[in-house]
Order: C-alpha cells, then structure tokens, then sequence
C-alpha cells in the first residue's frame, strides 16, 4: 500500500554516544571534521518529487526495491560536537545492482524503477536524521577497479562550509583496493565508515562533522 511509504519509526536507542573526541590544547573538546569527497559523475540531473527518508518505495506506486533493505541513522554536528538542526541532508546511490538511476550512467546493471535512488531530508532538534535504503551493489568505475558499495552524501546549511562526501560500510573487501578510499589517510578512513548499529546487520549508523564558515 502507498500509505506504508511513511510508516512510523521506533526509535529505539539507535544513536550511539559521541566517541573519537579529541582535547584540544585550550580544554575544549573539539570532534574531527567528517572528510570531504568528490561529488562524481552521477549526482541527480533527473527532476523527482518524491525524495523523502525511504528510498525503498516511490509515492504512488505500490511496488519496492529489489534489495536487501537497510537503515541509515545518525547525526550532524558542529566540530565542537554540538548538534545542528534544520540542516539540508542529501543522499544518492546505486540500487542494488549497482546501477544509478542516471542518464549518462554506462552500467549495464538492470535499472530498479520502485527505487528512490536519491532523498533529501532535514536533520531534526538533536541534529538527527534517518533513511531506509536498500544496500548499494558494487559497479566496475574502470580498468581493475570496482567500487565498494557507498552512500553520496551532501549537507549543507546557511552559516557552514558545504560537505560533500561518500560513506562507506564495514566489513566490505572492496574498501581495501578502491582508489578513492584508500587515498585517504586511516584515521579519515575510519570517519567515513559506518559503524554497525548494536550487532544489527540490516542498521548503520553515521556521524557528520561540518565547519563552520
């Protein structure tokens, strides 16, 4: 039924305690800035209404993504780890076949027509925010390379420096050789992973970091 595309959600303790602080000289604790990414070829030219938290479904059609379906929580915070509502939080990905729902996308993957692909949502009172998605399939990107399953990411708010970044998800060998990843140095690796939610393996969560202008 179209009315599940909006179901309720239980919040149930999926967000995590703030860790990876670090001291800085002055005493104040400061949180390390989330590590930026290049956009890529495949941001979203194509205009759609529907963009809300579940990528799952699309308004109006009564089928779902082919997939396995998983959460994606978390919060957006200023570097001195204060919480920042009404920020504009941007996803895009590939569907489960790791074809993106994109014109110049040259993936000869099966397009998913029930996936949302792309959703746009504000972080909430305590800089939360929340989509269901479907996992994102892995794609070649050229000659020995195939990129790990990852979320686009793009926050923005009036007053910060914009971030555009990928999120990658734990325990996935392909994180290992990709030429983006591995580019940066580990401690930003280990800000643009994931974390999986109390042993869950359909949950993750992900912390964002962004600068004040």
């Amino acid at each position: 039924m179209v009315n599940q595309k909006r179901r309720s959600f239980i919040a149930s303790g999926f967000f995590s305690g703030i860790a990876g602080w670090v001291q800085a000289s002055g005493g104040t604790a400061e949180m390390q800035e989330t590590p930026g990414e290049i956009e890529g070829p495949f941001y979203p030219i194509t205009p759609q209404k529907d963009k809300d938290f579940d990528l799952t479904r699309i308004a109006g059609q009564d089928g779902a993504a082919r997939g396995t379906v998983i959460w994606i929580t978390g919060e957006v915070f200023d570097s001195m780890g204060d919480p920042i509502e009404g920020a504009s939080v941007e996803i895009w990905q590939a569907n489960a076949e790791g074809r993106y729902h994109h014109p110049h996308d040259p993936n000869p993957a099966p397009l998913d027509q029930y996936f949302q692909g792309w959703a746009i949502v504000p972080s909430g009172s305590k800089g939360a925010f929340r989509f269901r998605t479907v996992m994102p399939g892995s794609y070649p990107a050229g000659p020995g390379w195939e990129r790990p399953p990852h979320i686009h990411f793009k926050v923005m708010k009036r007053g910060f420096v914009e971030l555009v970044t990928q999120m990658y998800f734990p325990g996935q060998s392909l994180n290992e050789t990709d030429r983006l990843l591995q580019r940066k140095e580990p401690a930003e690796q280990k800000l643009m992973i994931a974390e999986v939610l109390r042993d869950k393996h359909d949950s993750f969560h992900y912390r964002i970091v962004i600068e004040r202008a």
